[in-house]
């Protein structure tokens, strides 16, 4: 039997590839944007941060404790994400947009997607999902962040990592919870929770990959 992690690469592989064979997301990979659509990116991935950690919290709070070690490291993920959505801020600021106007944005309806069924699936389907958005997200950072950065940077003319900092240091940094990620899914037995995290890696690539082409 395939440890879960592997499985679960497996299972989502198609998933995966919807999202990066989307036309839309190869030319940003290759060529960046122009600095009204990073503009607009960047105000989805703010949302989809700020409640990235509330997300966690309520996963959290429903973990049952014969799975606890999910909620250990569920706090701890909490706090190294914690005011990660100030970098976000500050990167639009370097593209011209101000924290008042970061703050007062409303999010296209697929990050509304996006964010609605993660705390649906935390809260009704089965909190260790959780788990399936982190593994997305960590993906599409880790494997394309270092890439992306780098065609805005150089598109936009961006000194350093000014305007780049969240999607450049996140290259770095989830390519190192991916690994602490692969261990705590490795834990998962339960059939129901396996199956929740199936469905949420599935989910959330769709709706980031909507989130792309809608900007």
């Amino acid at each position: 039997m395939l440890p879960f992690f592997a499985d679960l690469v497996m299972r989502s592989d198609e998933a995966r590839r919807d999202f990066e064979t989307n036309p839309v997301v190869l030319d940003a990979v290759a060529h960046g944007m122009s600095v009204e659509r990073y503009r607009k990116l960047l105000h989805e991935l703010y949302h989809v941060v700020w409640h990235f950690n509330p997300i966690c919290a309520a996963a959290a709070s429903r973990v049952p404790d014969a799975q606890r070690q999910v909620r250990y490291f569920l706090y701890e993920h909490m706090h190294e994400e914690s005011g990660h959505e100030e970098w976000v801020m500050n990167d639009l600021e370097a593209v011209g947009v101000s924290h008042a106007d970061t703050r007062s944005h409303e999010p296209s309806i697929h990050t509304l997607a996006l964010n609605g069924y993660n705390y649906w699936s935390a809260d009704r389907r089965h909190p260790c999902s959780v788990l399936g958005m982190m593994y997305a997200l960590e993906v599409i950072a880790s494997v394309y962040g270092g890439t992306f950065s780098s065609a805005i940077r150089e598109s936009l003319l961006l000194e350093g990592d000014r305007g780049v900092s969240f999607i450049s240091s996140h290259a770095t940094m989830d390519a190192e919870h991916m690994v602490a990620l692969r261990k705590i899914l490795n834990t998962i037995t339960d059939e129901a929770a396996r199956e929740a995290i199936v469905e949420s890696v599935t989910l959330n690539f769709h709706h980031i990959t909507r989130v792309f082409e809608a900007v």
